[in-house]
């Protein structure tokens, strides 16, 4: 039993992923795979972005096993993990009580998850004005705020196991200027500016605001289970990690 990483389509799951790969790291690596391979698989030079990944309808998800390997002060440890990919839809509770048996080849993996690393979208409204980006790519906050009640209830009754909660807002590099949270949020074995609680409690607050008391529901509803607040981004290898490095303390062999 590791970690389970899922979120719906077009998040980023695959390119953080990829990016976890790459022989240029800090304290987090997926050894034994090759980074320049799968960037060639994956990242469309024309568009220059990553390809959301295929997922064969037939078999609703796929899923790919990879070990993350985390430097501590106390040594490496290793991190089982699965990465699902589905199409959106499985996510949403009409798709669920319409396709039952499908829904339940899902659960099968997550029901036997210790930690759980949900990655979002950010939403529109978040988004700096100085990129040229297509803003209705992103959902609007209510609609944002919405989805996060889904993800609520899904902990609440889908989770029996799980120790950890990880909620990833992605795409950090289009909300927030990355060099300056790096600074505030890295991980430094000796001279950290903050510990795991006062980084949950910058992030929750800054970035998460909408979602205050559905955050703290989460922790109620599964008993207690601790819930963490990143950003992340491929383009910032500091915030990349930090998921990782937190759960390498808990729940790495």
């Amino acid at each position: 039993m590791g970690v389970i990483y899922i979120g719906d389509r077009n998040t980023g799951k695959t390119a953080l992923a990829i990016e976890l790969t790459n022989s240029q790291f800090d304290y987090v690596h997926i050894p034994n795979q090759s980074y320049e391979n799968l960037k060639r698989l994956f990242f469309d030079e024309k568009e220059d972005k990553f390809r959301p990944t295929e997922v064969d309808p037939t078999n609703v998800y796929t899923t790919r096993s990879v070990e993350v390997e985390v430097k501590l002060p106390a040594g490496t440890r290793t991190i089982p993990a699965d990465c699902i990919d589905t199409p959106g839809e499985v996510w949403r509770k009409s798709w669920q009580l319409d396709n039952p048996k499908q829904w339940q080849k899902v659960l099968a993996a997550v029901q036997q998850s210790e930690g759980i690393l949900l990655v979002l979208p950010p939403y529109r409204e978040m988004l700096l004005p100085q990129f040229q980006i297509n803003s209705s790519d992103f959902p609007t906050q209510q609609q944002w705020c919405t989805r996060f009640q889904r993800w609520v209830d899904f902990f609440h009754y889908d989770c029996p196991k799980v120790r950890h909660i990880i909620i990833c807002l992605n795409k950090a590099d289009l909300f927030c200027d990355l060099e300056q949270e790096a600074l505030q949020l890295a991980y430094h074995p000796l001279r950290s500016r903050k510990n795991w609680y006062q980084r949950n409690s910058y992030v929750s607050q800054r970035y998460f605001r909408p979602v205050q008391n559905q955050l703290v529901a989460i922790s109620q509803l599964t008993s207690g289970v601790p819930v963490r607040c990143f950003i992340t981004s491929i383009y910032n290898r500091s915030l990349l990690e930090l998921p990782w490095i937190y759960l390498a303390s808990f729940l790495a062999s």
